[in-house]
């Protein structure tokens, strides 16, 4: 089921399922992917417990050995609505018999979109209701129509940085596992990238060292997308490898995918969340829409 929250400037409408974004309008101009499965069939998944691939799609937790798809399952589950205002929506998802088989942590995870002005902010929640520390990842993934004004094209875009920035590129394989082999990337002006397709024909383009806010935007037109991530250590770049596809996708990520060729153990990644026994962990970012 789909819930809508508005105000004077702009509308939101999100998912149940997945507590997934499946319009932002503003004068009526939708500026959320569409989900054409001709390109990827969805809006702006809520990446929990894991962020990414596995290796053979299994991992270990105390030495257990257990299977998960890419990006974990958050996105395939429903959500129940626990607050709903003019301007504000709390979606929650609990443990239950099925995520257990795949995460056997008990978990409370909270997504809250709140209007602000032209400005959507977000907050992911993860309660541990447990007597045992949990290991988790957790990020979003966004994707945004580009261009944004008809009579523009994909490349009259750029993503443009708050801050200069001398960014590394975080090394994937061929496959989309980590290589270990991170390499320093440089930005147009010290804090561009210009969009073209081909710029993702081996996949996403994953950055650490960078600033914390990235505007989607073009010279040639007034329309813009700002997403704003202070607390993510990884922002990623994608759209759908080897094709002319109309978007592009902002993800801020907490954590990495796996090492080409492991089968990670949680305990060990070194970039996962640890939350102790019965605390909460808080992550906020946001989307300003111009």
């Amino acid at each position: 089921m789909n819930y809508q929250v508005a105000n004077e400037i702009i509308k939101l409408v999100v998912s149940d399922h997945g507590a997934e974004m499946q319009s932002i309008t503003k004068d009526g101009h939708e500026y959320l992917w569409s989900g054409d499965a001709k390109y990827w069939k969805e809006h702006a998944p809520v990446l929990f417990p894991y962020v990414g691939r596995f290796t053979d799609g299994k991992y270990t937790l105390n030495g257990t050995e257990y299977e998960m798809g890419i990006h974990g399952f958050a996105k395939r589950n429903e959500f129940t609505v626990i607050r709903q205002e003019d301007n504000k929506l709390v979606f929650e998802l609990r443990d239950n018999e099925e995520t257990r088989k795949e995460y056997p942590c008990a978990f409370v995870l909270t997504v809250t979109y709140e209007l602000k002005g032209n400005m959507i902010a977000i907050e992911y929640k993860v309660n541990n209701p447990s007597d045992e520390r949990m290991f988790f990842g957790i990020g979003a993934h966004p994707g945004f129509s580009v261009p944004l004004e008809e009579e523009l094209s994909f490349k009259d875009y750029y993503l443009e940085f708050s801050r200069n920035s001398r960014p590394y590129r975080i090394g994937m394989s061929e496959t989309c596992f980590l290589n270990g082999k991170d390499s320093e990337y440089e930005l147009a002006g010290g804090n561009r990238i210009n969009l073209k397709h081909d710029l993702f024909d081996n996949d996403a383009i994953v950055l650490k060292d960078i600033a914390d806010e990235v505007t989607i935007g073009s010279d040639k037109g007034s329309r813009k997308v700002t997403v704003s991530y202070p607390d993510f250590p990884y922002i990623g770049f994608w759209h759908a490898p080897k094709k002319d596809a109309p978007y592009v996708c902002v993800e801020p990520w907490v954590s990495l995918p796996s090492r080409q060729g492991i089968v990670e153990e949680f305990m060990d990644k070194c970039d996962m969340v640890r939350l102790d026994a019965h605390k909460e962990y808080s992550n906020k970012w946001s989307i300003k829409i111009d």
